[in-house]
C-alpha cells in the first residue's frame, strides 16, 4: 500500500494500540468456571468497545459472557458477502499478565536483547532466528517479569487499527464486517458462548506467528484428565498395604513414550503433553493434552491410555485410576479444504501488502477452528509475534503495520468479489 499517510497511520495507531492492550492483565484461568474466567478481560472489553463507539461505529456490543462485537456497514458498491475478524483478549495462564511493561529496542542491530527487570534473560538469534529478519525495526518486548501478550493483543492491535483506519480514510473499500472479541481463547474456550449467526459467511482470525503466516490447518485435539485414588497408611505400617496415588500417577506418566512430546516433536508430528501432575498418597491427579494433524492418531493414544489405565489397575489392586477424556477442536483443513477461495483470498491479500506468503499448519489452534466447524470457515493470519507464552516473547513493530495493512487489502478484494 503506497499511500503515505495511511501507512504512517496504521503504523503509529497499531502500535499505540498495542501498548496499550498488553498493560491490561487479561491472563485466563482454566480453575474459574466464570466467562470470561477472569475479570481483567471484561475490563479490556470495556476499552474495547469504548474506543470502537468513539470511531462512530454503531452497532458495539460487550455482552454479558464478554465477548465483544461490532458490526461494520458495506462501503457504496461492495458487492461481497459479510466478513468477520477475530482476535482474543485473553493471555496465557504460563505466564504472569500482571504489570506488564512494554519495552521498545528501537533500530535493532542484531545480537542478544536484554531485559530491563530481569538481567539473567536473554534473547538471541540464536533461540529465534527471525529477529535477524527484522534488522533495524525497532522490536518490542516485555521487560522480563511477564510474557508480553503479543498473543493476542497484536490481533486486537491490528483489527482495531484497521478499523480506524476504514472511518479515517472514507476511501477505502470494505464489504459488510462483523468483527468480533473473544475471551479464554488460551484454555480452549474462546467460542464456547459466541453468537454465530452474528458472524459473517466467512472469516479470519488474526492469531499467528511470524509476518506472511498464513495457516488453513490445525491439529485435532483431546484432553485427558486423569485421577487416581490410592490409599494411605502410615509409612512405618504401610507394606503390603499402602496404594500411594502421587508415585504411581509419576509412573504411568513416566511410562508414556518420551519422544512424543512437544520437546521432541516438530512439522507434522504429533504429541502427548502433560500440563499437570500433583496429589499425594490417597490422590493424584494427571492433566495432558493430545495433539495430531490426523485424527484417528489421537483415537489410538486415547485408546493407549486406556489400556494402561486397565495395566496398573491390575498390577496395584486396590488403585482406581478414572479416565475422562475431551474433544477440544478438530483440524480445520476438514472445513477449509471445501472452501479454498477464503484462503486464497488471504493469499491475495498478503501479496498486496509485499509480504512473503508461508503457508504452513498450526501446531495448535484458534478460535478459527471452531468456527469452522460451526459454520464460518475461518483460516488464520499471522499477527507477527513470536516466542508466545513466555517472558522472551516478541514483536517487531513492522509486524503490526502489516498485520493491520493486510486487514485492510482483504477489505478491498471481497467488497470487490
Amino acid at each position: 500500500m503506497n499511500h503515505d499517510p495511511l501507512a504512517e497511520f496504521l503504523r503509529n495507531d497499531a502500535i499505540a494500540r498495542f501498548l496499550r492492550y498488553v498493560q491490561v492483565d487479561t491472563r485466563s484461568d482454566d480453575a474459574s468456571e466464570a466467562c470470561p474466567s477472569t475479570p481483567g478481560q471484561r475490563d479490556l472489553g470495556r476499552l474495547l468497545a469504548g474506543e470502537l463507539v468513539e470511531m462512530g461505529l454503531d452497532p458495539v456490543e460487550l455482552d454479558a459472557d464478554g465477548y465483544v462485537y461490532v458490526t461494520v456497514p458495506a462501503s457504496a458498491g461492495a458487492v461481497g458477502p459479510a466478513i468477520t475478524f477475530c482476535a482474543h483478549m485473553d493471555t496465557s495462564p504460563s505466564e504472569s499478565g500482571a504489570g506488564v511493561r512494554p519495552v521498545l529496542h528501537e533500530n535493532y542491530p542484531g545480537g542478544p536483547i536484554r531485559f530491563v527487570d530481569n538481567p539473567d534473560l536473554v534473547l538471541t538469534p540464536e533461540m529465534s532466528p527471525e529477529l535477524l529478519r527484522f534488522l533495524g525495526d525497532t522490536i518490542i518486548t516485555a521487560s522480563g517479569e511477564t510474557l508480553l501478550g503479543a498473543d493476542d493483543k497484536a490481533g486486537l492491535a491490528a483489527i482495531m487499527t484497521a478499523l480506524a483506519a476504514l472511518c479515517r480514510f472514507a476511501d477505502l473499500p470494505r464489504p459488510e464486517l462483523r468483527v468480533v472479541f473473544t475471551p479464554d481463547e488460551e484454555i480452549g474456550r474462546g467460542a464456547d458462548h459466541i453468537d454465530i449467526k452474528r458472524l459473517g459467511t466467512y472469516g479470519y482470525t488474526v492469531d499467528g506467528g511470524v509476518i506472511g503466516e498464513l495457516e488453513a490447518e490445525c491439529f485435532d485435539a483431546h484432553k485427558v484428565v486423569l485421577n487416581f485414588i490410592g490409599r494411605n497408611i502410615h509409612p512405618g505400617t504401610a507394606k503390603g498395604k499402602m496404594i500411594n496415588a502421587a508415585a504411581i500417577a509419576a509412573r504411568f506418566v513416566a511410562d508414556l513414550p518420551e519422544r512424543e512430546t512437544p520437546e521432541q516433536t516438530e512439522g507434522r508430528e504429533g504429541f502427548w503433553h502433560l500440563t499437570e501432575l500433583d496429589g499425594n498418597e490417597g490422590r493424584a491427579r494427571a492433566v495432558m493434552i493430545l495433539r495430531d494433524f490426523d485424527a484417528a492418531k489421537n483415537v489410538v493414544r486415547i485408546e493407549a491410555l486406556r489400556r494402561q489405565v486397565r495395566d496398573f489397575q491390575n498390577s496395584y489392586p486396590g488403585l482406581r485410576i478414572d479416565m475422562t477424556a475431551t474433544d477440544q477442536y478438530r483440524n480445520m483443513a476438514e472445513v477449509l479444504d471445501r472452501h479454498p477461495k477464503v484462503t486464497a483470498m488471504a493469499e491475495k491479500a498478503m501479496i498486496a501488502a509485499g509480504i512473503d506468503v508461508i503457508r504452513k499448519p498450526i501446531r495448535g489452534g484458534t478460535d478459527g477452528a471452531r468456527l469452522s466447524f460451526m459454520g464460518m470457515p475461518c483460516p488464520n493470519l499471522f499477527a507477527g509475534g513470536l516466542m508466545f507464552h513466555s517472558k522472551t516473547e516478541w514483536i517487531p513493530a513492522t509486524a503490526l503495520e502489516k498485520s493491520a495493512e493486510t486487514i485492510l487489502h482483504l477489505c478491498r478484494l471481497w467488497a470487490e468479489s
